[in-house]
C-alpha cells in the first residue's frame, strides 16, 4: 500500500521533531519499507494504520518508535582506516604526554549505531598501547536507538559484519566464536560504556573528552541542527581535544567554534582558542 503525501509529510514531521533526521525526498520510500515491520510488532495491519494510531494518540514512546526506526545504522569495523592511523600514531601518543599526571584519556562515540566503531577504538588501544592498562581509559559510546545500544552492549556479531573491515588476525585475538556469532572479548567491552543519547535534545552531564567521533550523522540534519550539535560539543570537548567528523561532512557554513586541521591524510577539528 502506498502511503499518502500526507502521511508522508506527517512522518516526516514526527520524525524530524524526535530525532533531529531529515528526511529527504528521494528517501520516503525507506519510511513504509522501514515502519512495516513496526506496525506488524505492535499489531497493525500497515504503515497507514500506524499513522492514523499516531495522529490519533499522542503516545511519546510510538513517535520515538518510529524515530528510530527509520534512523540510518550503518556502519563497520575500522571504516575510514585512516582515522584509526590518526589515532595511533599522532592522537593517543600526544593525549599521553599531555594527560601523564591526570593518566586519563576519555572519547565519546556519538551516534555509534551497532557499536563497531567503539570496539575499533578498543582494539587500537589495546593493541597498541598497553601501557594504558595502568591509566582510566573509557569510551563512551551514545546512540538514539535501544534496539542498536542492545546489540552493541552484546559485543556478538554476525560473519558479515566481521568480514566488513576486521582484519583476521585482530578478529581472532579480540573474539571468540559463539554457534554463529563472534563475541567481544571482557578486554574490548570493559573499556565501553554504552548510553542512549538523543544529540537534538539536552544532553545529561557527560563530563570533559579528550576526542570525539561524530561521524556520518550530521549529513541527516539541517544546517541549524548541526550548529547546535558542534557548538555543544565544543563545550564538552577540552580545550586541546580533537574532533572527528565524517569523510563526507564539514563544518562549511556553520558558524562552530573549531578550526579545521590535518594529521597526514586525515581531517579533523580542533577547538578555537578564543
Amino acid at each position: 500500500m502506498t502511503l499518502a503525501t500526507s502521511d508522508i509529510d506527517f512522518l516526516r514531521d514526527l520524525v524530524a521533531k524526535h530525532s533531529g533526521n531529515v528526511i529527504a525526498p528521494r528517501q520516503v520510500y525507506m519510511l513504509e519499507q522501514r515502519l512495516a515491520p513496526l506496525a506488524g510488532t505492535i499489531g497493525l495491519g500497515d504503515v497507514p494504520a500506524l499513522v492514523a494510531k499516531l495522529r490519533s494518540t499522542n503516545d511519546a514512546n510510538l513517535s520515538n518508535q518510529v524515530a528510530e526506526a527509520v534512523t540510518v545504522n550503518e556502519t563497520s569495523f575500522f571504516r575510514d582506516m585512516h582515522v584509526f592511523e590518526a589515532m595511533r600514531k599522532s592522537v593517543i601518543p600526544d593525549l599521553m604526554k599531555k594527560n601523564e599526571r591526570s593518566k586519563e584519556i576519555r572519547i565519546w562515540c556519538a551516534a555509534c549505531s551497532s557499536g563497531q566503531e567503539p570496539y575499533s577504538l578498543s582494539m587500537v588501544i589495546r593493541e597498541h598501547f598497553p601501557q594504558l592498562a595502568s591509566w582510566k581509559v573509557s569510551i563512551v559510546a551514545t546512540d538514539l536507538s535501544e534496539e542498536m545500544l542492545s546489540k552493541s552492549r552484546s559485543g556478538a556479531y554476525s560473519q558479515l559484519e566481521v568480514n566488513r573491515g576486521l582484519p583476521a588476525k585482530s578478529l581472532v585475538r579480540y573474539f571468540e566464536r559463539k554457534g554463529a556469532s563472534w563475541q567481544a572479548k571482557r578486554e574490548l567491552s570493559e573499556l565501553i560504556d554504552f548510553r542512549r543519547l538523543n544529540l537534538t535534545t539536552p544532553w545529561p552531564f557527560l563530563g570533559q573528552f579528550d576526542v570525539i567521533f561524530i561521524r556520518n550523522v550530521l549529513i541527516y540534519f539541517d544546517q541549524r541542527t548541526k550548529a547546535d550539535i558542534l557548538t555543544r560539543m565544543r563545550r564538552a570537548l577540552r580545550p586541546d581535544g580533537y574532533l572527528f567528523i565524517g569523510a563526507a561532512e564539514t563544518t562549511i557554513g556553520l558558524n562552530v567554534p573549531f578550526q579545521r586541521t590535518e594529521i597526514d591524510a586525515t581531517v579533523c577539528y580542533r577547538p578555537n582558542s578564543q
